[in-house]
């Protein structure tokens, strides 16, 4: 696990720390990932951490192509030779999926296989519940931060009109199977 993420760490600070207050988000959505990931198989464990610390790379100005930094992270990613594993939990982060209808990109997302596993659904609820400086958020409060800084009628803002209740579910879930491992990792310390 830890050569995999102190890669994804690295290459994060490289391309997405020069962006300023989104790398501290990504800092803190690595962090929630790990916080989340307590008792996941080591291998999954870290390809979700790693995802974490490279989610938002599509958006350094020597990586984007089409915009959409989903699929321009995930692309690139995929040429730089990471694991399909991670790299389709980039491609399809945080109702991706959704958003890629609103831009006309279904198709070019379509190159990553949706996976819809539980490690999608805790990479969602780690960055649906950080903040854009990292700051820990409830799912609701990241909502309507995102609703407050995207234009009614922009692209982003239609797609969380649909994706809310998806990507509200995934986070639930993840919320859900992290509480189900924590008492049993305690369960098996004390027993």
């Amino acid at each position: 696990m830890d050569d995999l993420v102190a890669d994804a760490a690295a290459l994060a600070e490289n391309y997405v720390a020069p962006l300023g207050r989104r790398w501290r988000h990504v800092q803190g959505v690595a962090r929630r990932a790990l916080e989340l990931s307590v008792g996941v198989r080591a291998d999954d464990a870290a390809a979700v951490v790693a995802a974490a610390w490279l989610h938002d790379v599509g958006y350094a100005p020597e990586i984007a192509t089409t915009g959409f930094h989903p699929l321009d992270g995930a692309r690139w990613l995929r040429d730089q030779g990471w694991p399909a594993s991670v790299v389709g939990l980039v491609a399809h982060h945080s109702g991706a999926r959704f958003e890629s209808v609103e831009r006309g990109l279904v198709a070019e997302l379509g190159e990553f296989a949706f996976a819809d596993s539980d490690l999608d659904d805790l990479l969602a609820a780690a960055d649906m519940t950080t903040g854009p400086g990292g700051e820990r958020f409830t799912l609701e409060e990241r909502l309507a931060e995102i609703r407050t800084r995207y234009a009614p009628g922009s692209v982003v803002h239609r797609t969380w009109l649909v994706a809310e209740r998806a990507v509200g579910e995934a986070v639930h879930r993840a919320h859900v199977r992290a509480e189900v491992r924590a008492e049993r990792v305690a369960q098996s310390a004390n027993g």
